[in-house]
């Protein structure tokens, strides 16, 4: 299947969550599905309608949390049909109140019609890896 990670940070680029990003595709690989990585910062117009699993993958936006990169709805309202695909959450660990971040992410994928399958904080690119290795990405799998 082909699965697609679309990832902001919230002012400069980010290396931990780029090796995160990077750490979470590796896991993914190994169950023999094909993996793009995309930073919405520098992919603004990207179309990802023919991807079959979508994960999108965040920081807080500033110290206190609770908000997302203003980058993420404004791409994925541009990034072709994503309604009723299957997807993925996840922020890395930064900033007070990582669930209300979290879930502020959910909302926004939520709102273009994205059917989230799960959600996590990630904080370390190991603990990435083991989650990109147990995800349930094939519509056959439960």
């Amino acid at each position: 299947m082909r699965v697609c990670i679309l990832y902001a940070s919230s002012g400069n680029e980010n290396k931990s969550l780029r090796a995160i990003v990077s750490a979470l595709s590796e896991g993914i690989s190994t169950q023999g599905h094909d993996v793009e990585m995309f930073d919405m910062r520098l992919e603004g117009q990207k179309v990802v309608s023919y991807y079959d699993y979508i994960i999108v993958g965040t920081e807080a936006a500033g110290f206190w949390g609770g908000k997302i990169p203003s980058i993420v709805p404004s791409f994925l309202k541009q990034a072709g049909t994503v309604s009723g695909k299957r997807c993925m959450a996840f922020i890395t660990k930064g900033g007070l109140r990582k669930q209300k971040t979290l879930g502020a992410l959910m909302k926004t994928m939520e709102a273009e019609g994205m059917y989230l399958k799960t959600s996590d904080v990630v904080s370390k690119p190991d603990y990435a890896r083991i989650i990109g290795k147990r995800l349930h990405i094939d519509a056959n799998k439960k």
